[in-house]
């Protein structure tokens, strides 16, 4: 007898360091509409760990966008600022287990070292030098994640990490090639989003992810944290991204672009994104 599908828990999880624009609007209404049609759970994740730029402003901001573009979601809003026990103890697993190492390299030794990863994305970070990697057990001198280090992940050279994604179909990352050992732990003592993001959707029960297309190979390097943690990924949903007339990526800086700017100009929701419609 074939089990029941477990039932659909989704979020929607904006990281309250400014304004939103137009592509967190649709990432957001695609993971609204996935969750109601298909009579699932949504859950409001304020995704606020960087407590210098995540501003109280921000997040009532964000909270005021979502609701003039017509979302709801399940329960009180859920603040990662209030989870760091659980990401201190998914760090000491990944440490007992041999996972991730410290390092004291800064990012611009990083730059100068190692060449990116052959692709046109943006934002793409270079890979870590294989040689900079220490031998295993250094890690076990530490107690906690702080010490002005940043923690890494000990990727699987050379594996291919495949999923399969609603809208873009079957992706391939290769671990070395694609991407380095990653941060899992900033320098200034905060949980990378790679490894909060993932604590949280297993924690959640999330069983799919929607965000945009920028965070493809993200996802490669989150399937790993899955796997050393000893759970299931979710499914995956990665929503084209946004552009201006030039071809480039929103992003929160285009303050011309942003939610507010609309609302401001006393347009509705609905008028919003039918203009700007793909």
């Amino acid at each position: 007898m074939t089990p029941d599908p477990k039932p659909y828990i989704g979020r929607l999880a904006p990281t309250p360091n400014g304004g939103l624009h137009l592509g967190h609007a649709r990432t957001f209404q695609t993971a609204w509409r996935r969750a109601r049609e298909q009579d699932g759970e949504l859950i409001l994740r304020i995704e606020d760990l960087d407590r210098q730029r995540c501003r109280p402003e921000f997040i009532e901001e964000a909270l005021e966008e979502l609701a003039w573009l017509g979302l709801d979601w399940d329960g009180e809003p859920v603040f990662q600022s209030d989870r760091r026990k659980l990401y201190e103890e998914a760090w000491k697993r990944l440490k007992e287990d041999g996972w991730i190492f410290p390092c004291r390299r800064s990012r611009r030794e990083l730059r100068k070292a190692a060449m990116p990863p052959p692709s046109n994305e943006q934002d793409v970070e270079p890979i870590y030098p294989l040689e900079w990697r220490p031998e295993q057990g250094v890690e076990k001198g530490f107690e906690d994640p702080g010490g002005d280090v940043t923690w890494r992940f000990r990727v699987p050279e050379g594996e291919t990490i495949s999923f399969s994604d609603v809208r873009k179909g079957v992706v391939d990352y290769t671990a070395g090639v694609d991407f380095g050992d990653f941060s899992v732990w900033r320098r200034d003592n905060i949980p990378s989003y790679e490894l909060s993001v993932v604590v949280d959707d297993i924690a959640m029960g999330i069983t799919e992810v929607v965000r945009g297309e920028d965070l493809l190979r993200s996802t490669a390097r989150q399937i790993l944290l899955y796997r050393a943690l000893g759970a299931t990924p979710p499914a995956w949903c990665h929503e084209p991204l946004v552009r201006d007339e030039h071809g480039r990526r929103l992003a929160k800086r285009d303050h011309d672009r942003s939610l507010k700017s609309y609302w401001q100009a006393g347009l509705s929701s609905d008028e919003v994104m039918n203009r700007f419609a793909p």
